[in-house]
């Protein structure tokens, strides 16, 4: 890189501050002193470090104040368990939180640095995968901002899931080291170390229980502090990293045996290495099983510890604590609390299960019973004895409660037991939840209703109150602010108020929807966006798109319910569409899909490579390459979608009705100006009340109509047989068309679709979704009409805020107040 314009013999160094001349003479002074680099010799990663470290010091006063004032004022506390925190990258979301972007922008400038490069250079945590990951990064984000106090606890892993590359048209999964070169903005807690048990045996000492002869590693704290944007508070996520207890065998060493005298160090960090171990085999799923022990563990252990630093005792805990989990993954939280106030603090069961209840609280993410976490008896039995013990304990006290409310239905006894004896003894980890758990909540108003008329209807039926709605929200800090300036350049002429704080502002762009100079301003920040990202994808990917095409964007992980694979045929139909008639009037498009398949998940893999072939067909047949282009962007992170998403002109919300939660991605294309195709799933329903029928296209069934079909018998190859243009999609998927080299590469999915039942249900909504793709396109033909329907968008979207869920979280709930700053 070019040498930087410094001169160390003018250099300063003053305490923290926010002018441009502050945050230079700070950013050089951690270049020398902490990363530890000459100016003249630094990479553009060390000025990253050097960055981070100098606002990082601009947020610890706010850390400790807030500390301070949630001391002073005995704060009830929420603690937010999740296995993913996808936070993004960080310095460019806190110089926003701050508001010293432009200010930063500018020290850098002064030394010889772009902002960008500086950013881009940063790498994203590797802390999630998917949709759970990101809201998760949301809530934080929103609780910070309120005033509530709060923390999250995760697992500070190696590597990432993986970064996917593309060769040959299929995914190949590569490590994902991204603390290779070390994170700035973390502080290790070095003093912060508990010890994490497993296996051995249960021992019965009169009415005490003592859990003897384990192994253990140690858990050690990692913590990043969260700041709020435009309040002086901050709250923390603290991430546990395994460590042996044994770093050595030095006998084993010294006799020559390298490799057996760090055996137990490696195999007791393995816990927190990697994001989601693939779990197709045994020793996956006892790693799984590992891990989700290893977060709950350490966590539990630290809130207790905190409480009684501040509280001296135990009798308060329900009052001052509230633990949510976010998902199955952490519900043996639930085990360990009890196991700690009985066999530590020697509380009787009954108190420690009165307690708990009133403590915890659990989100469900997915309708779908094959997706709800449970463990073999025997894998639990063996690996936390203790833990098993507890969960029957808590199964027996349940079972005796709902037999006596409803002594004549024996059935019902077993349809709710904690064990399944059923598929073969296995504990049900969301059953666990539901039952010790106050409040349950799905994340839509849909999948709220469907909880508790499917999955959980017969605890519906036992625990009617537990059960509420949280309709999932979005920062627009990250997803507006950050992803999309020039919107925001248009917003803050066009809004009155901080629209950052206060989304439900946006509503006053409905007075002047029909605005031709508004829609000017929207159109033309739009096409600036999808020239950015047709530059990467020429830059990337080598393949040349026309930013004035409409963009048709699918990206979230890749699962058959999300039906990537109904994209897809829509695809093949456009092409077959083009070909057939070169001179129709087509609105061209280029249709982008990201998105990466879990690395034992063979179909969804294979549906990457589908898409990638028909890719590969079309961008090289000169007779559609000017109305319709077919990319896949590889290793989908929040840096991409902050790229994407406000490239989109139309965004892909496609699952089968009844199968998807909510969805955020949904609401982050819609607040960036772009409009929907989706099935009425999720989040959908009530983006289509705030935004109006107008102004959003929805085909497909109906979640209720799903079922029907499903208990009606439904039969895929009629679809098959009576649809001509569909016929000839599958016949040339089967035939080889998009695979020459190999003709019955994808006969499988074929047979799926066709002949073993179409699960979720493709060619049932195929000939609907291609309709109303041409409805989408004669709206974007009439632009003015188009652009009125983007202002609709953006402006009714401000009930989706994370800010607003997280309220209502706070009063319904956690029963958390702001901390008075």
């Amino acid at each position: 890189m070019d040498k930087v314009q410094f001169s160390a013999s003018n250099f300063n160094y003053n305490s923290p501050g926010y002018s441009t001349d502050s945050l230079k003479q700070s950013i050089v002074y951690k270049l020398m002193f902490i990363v530890g680099k000459h100016p003249d010799v630094a990479t553009k990663h060390d000025w990253l470090n050097a960055t981070l470290f100098a606002v990082r010091d601009r947020i610890v006063e706010r850390q400790l104040n807030s500390t301070q004032a949630q001391i002073d004022q005995e704060s009830r506390q929420v603690y937010y368990l999740s296995m993913e925190f996808l936070m993004g990258r960080t310095l460019s979301n806190v110089l926003i939180s701050l508001d010293i972007y432009n200010e930063t922008a500018e020290a850098l400038k002064n030394i010889g640095l772009d902002i960008d490069d500086i950013i881009n250079e940063e790498d994203d945590a590797g802390l999630g995968n998917g949709g759970l990951g990101r809201l998760a990064a949301c809530f934080l984000d929103s609780l910070t901002t309120l005033g509530l106090p709060g923390r999250g606890y995760g697992i500070r892993y190696d590597y990432g899931m993986f970064t996917q590359k593309i060769v040959d048209g299929k995914q190949v999964e590569v490590p994902d080291n991204w603390l290779e070169d070390g994170n700035a903005w973390e502080f290790k807690r070095h003093n912060l170390r508990y010890k994490i048990h497993f296996g051995g045996r249960i021992q019965h000492e009169g009415d005490e229980v003592k859990w003897l002869d384990t192994e253990h590693i140690l858990a050690c704290a990692y913590d990043q502090l969260i700041p709020g944007y435009d309040i002086n508070f901050t709250n923390t996520l603290r991430l546990w990293s395994a460590q042996t207890s044994k770093e050595i065998n030095l006998g084993k060493f010294n006799e020559g045996d390298y490799l057996e005298a760090v055996a137990e160090k490696n195999s007791s960090e393995n816990v927190s290495r990697v994001l989601y171990p693939n779990d197709s085999t045994d020793s996956g799923k006892e790693l799984r099983l590992r891990q989700e022990y290893f977060l709950v563990s350490a966590t539990i252990q630290d809130i207790l510890r905190r409480h009684l630093k501040l509280h001296k005792s135990l009798a308060n805990l329900h009052e001052k604590v509230a633990i949510h989990l976010n998902d199955t993954h952490p519900v043996l939280a639930i085990a360990e609390l009890i196991r700690i106030l009985v066999d530590e603090n020697k509380m009787t069961f009954k108190a420690a299960w009165e307690m708990t209840k009133q403590i915890f609280s659990y989100t469900n993410h997915t309708l779908m019973s094959e997706a709800l976490e449970t463990w073999p008896v025997d894998t639990l039995g063996r690996i936390l004895p203790r833990h098993l013990q507890i969960i029957f304990d808590i199964n027996a006290v349940f079972l005796d409660s709902v037999k006596e409310r409803f002594p004549n239905d024996l059935d019902l006894l077993r349809r709710v037991s904690i064990i399944d004896e059923v598929q073969g003894r296995r504990v049900r980890m969301a059953w666990l939840a539901v039952i010790a758990s106050h409040k349950i909540n799905g994340v839509s108003a849909l999948h709220s209703e469907l909880m508790k008329e499917d999955i959980f209807a017969d605890f519906a039926k036992i625990y009617p109150e537990r059960f509420c709605n949280m309709t999932n929200g979005i920062t627009p800090r990250r997803w507006i602010a950050l992803a999309n300036p020039s919107l925001t350049e248009i917003l803050d002429t066009r809004i009155k108020g901080n629209w950052r704080k206060d989304l439900s502002l946006l509503k006053q762009l409905n007075s002047i929807k029909s605005d031709k100079t508004l829609h000017e301003q929207l159109a033309k920040s739009k096409l600036e966006n999808k020239k950015r990202l047709a530059q990467y994808i020429s830059e990337e990917l080598n393949i040349v798109v026309n930013p004035n095409s409409l963009f048709d964007v699918q990206i979230k992980r890749i699962h058959e319910y999300k039906r990537q694979l109904l994209n897809v045929l829509h695809v093949i139909t456009q092409y077959n569409k083009i070909i057939a008639n070169p001179d129709a009037d087509i609105v061209p498009r280029v249709i982008i899909f990201a998105g990466k398949a879990a690395s034992s998940y063979y179909v969804a893999k294979h549906i990457i490579h589908l898409i990638n072939d028909v890719a590969q067909v079309i961008n090289n047949d000169s007779r559609v390459h000017k109305k319709l282009k077919v990319v896949f962007i590889p290793n989908y992170s929040v840096s991409l979608a902050q790229m994407i998403i406000p490239a989109a002109d139309l965004s892909e919300q496609i699952s089968l009705a009844g199968t998807e939660a909510s969805g955020t991605g949904n609401m982050k294309f819609a607040l960036n100006g772009a409009l929907t195709i989706g099935t009425l799933d999720g989040a959908n329903v009530e983006m289509l009340e705030n935004v109006g029928e107008d102004n959003i296209f929805i085909f497909g069934n109906t979640a209720e109509q799903v079922i029907k079909l499903r208990q009606k018998g439904y039969n895929p190859r009629e679809f098959y047989e009576n649809n001509t243009k569909l016929r000839q999609v599958l016949n040339q998927i089967a035939d080889g068309t998009f695979s020459p080299n190999e003709p019955h590469r994808y006969r499988d999915l074929f047979d799926n679709l066709v002949n073993f039942g179409d699960y979720y249900q493709l060619l049932a909504d195929y000939q609907s979704y291609v309709d109303t793709q041409s409805k989408v396109d004669l709206h974007f033909k009439n632009q003015d009409n188009w652009q009125e329907s983007v202002v609709a968008n953006i402006a009714n979207m401000g009930y989706f805020s994370s800010d607003r869920t997280i309220e209502e979280y706070a009063k319904t709930i956690w029963k958390i107040d702001p901390v008075k700053l």
